[in-house]
């Protein structure tokens, strides 16, 4: 399950699906602006409807959905979050889910109290270090709570990128708008971490 980022369901959202795909994964990404009202505000309605626990339930929806496929393996699904997806796929898998066996969380916000994610599956992160609001302080932050609760963990963080450096997004105004974030790809620091990703949700998720 592919949670998207802050600017929604984009090309490189869609791209990321299309890498699974062609690694021979099923992919969904549920679009979690759909009926939050006009596009200026759907992003503020989302953040409230997370923390009510909404945003769960769309993303569980998807989960029930992809789960009862015939060429899925309801045992074997990961999430996959970036940004704002990040958070968000944090929040999902705290406490377990059905049948979800890995998580990737891309520069997403960790929360500040570590039983938050107990019970979480396996995670792989990657973060920014020129990212002055989602990047090494968050990923430090999630080290920390892995490793006080025990949970298998692949954090990295990559000095020289910042927010977004995983996926060719075109975001001009996010650029200004977000300047102390640094947004944009930066391919080594992606490469290296589309490795760690794949390498991580193969070793438990693909077939034996």
């Amino acid at each position: 399950m592919v949670i998207h980022e802050v600017f929604g369901d984009q090309p490189e959202m869609r791209a990321v699906c299309e890498k699974f795909a062609r690694r021979g994964y099923v992919a969904i990404m549920p679009n979690l602006f759909s009926g939050r009202g006009p596009r200026p505000i759907c992003v503020a309605r989302t953040m409230i409807d997370a923390s009510r626990g909404k945003v769960n339930e769309d993303i569980e929806a998807a989960r029930s959905w992809l789960a009862v496929e015939e060429d899925v393996d309801s045992q074997r699904i990961g999430v996959i979050g970036f940004c704002m997806g990040g958070g968000f796929a944090l929040a999902y898998i705290a406490g377990g889910r059905p049948g979800v066996r890995a998580a990737a969380v891309n520069y997403g916000q960790v929360p500040k109290d570590s039983a938050s994610l107990q019970g979480a599956c396996p995670i792989v992160g990657s973060y920014g270090g020129r990212d002055k609001m989602l990047g090494r302080t968050q990923a430090e932050r999630l080290i920390r709570h892995l490793q006080t609760l025990g949970i298998e963990h692949d954090v990295k963080v990559y000095d020289d990128a910042g927010h977004c450096f995983m996926t060719q997004g075109h975001h001009p105004v996010g650029q200004v708008i977000y300047l102390p974030m640094r947004l944009g790809y930066v391919e080594h620091a992606a490469v290296d971490a589309w490795r760690r990703v794949f390498s991580f949700f193969d070793a438990r998720l693909q077939a034996t």
